[in-house]
């Protein structure tokens, strides 16, 4: 069993930047072959692919809506991954989600994840 703990979030106003991490601990002793991702759901809206990881770091995708804003990493000496959000906007507000994928897979598809966080809450001011 994977338990993922997301921290990072708050309350930021347009423009600013925030920085989400994911620790990940429980049976896994390294992130280092899990692919990663990010997503987020918004009040009343259905979640949303954000951003994904191999297990390498050799392949990162991003939704369009992030691109060139959002960057995802991983640190696997400290088992955590990162999420680096600029220039937010109003429309970025959402609880953001992490979670693992055992096949080590960069995937947009929230259902071939197999562990989840329980989310943070970010918040954009306008």
């Amino acid at each position: 069993q994977v338990q993922l703990v997301e921290s990072g979030g708050g309350l930021v106003q347009a423009g600013g930047s925030l920085r989400l991490a994911c620790a990940a601990s429980g049976r896994v002793l390294t992130i280092s072959s899990l692919g990663m991702g990010w997503f987020r759901q918004a009040p009343g809206k259905e979640r949303e692919f954000v951003a994904a990881s191999s297990w390498s770091g050799g392949s990162t995708y991003y939704a369009d809506s992030v691109k060139a804003r959002f960057t995802i990493s991983k640190d696997n000496a400290k088992n955590t991954v990162y999420l680096q959000m600029n220039s937010l906007k109003p429309e970025d507000t959402a609880v953001y989600y992490c979670a693992a994928d055992s096949q080590g897979r960069a995937t947009r598809v929230g259902s071939l994840y197999e562990y989840w966080g329980q989310g943070t809450q970010v918040t954009v001011s306008s």
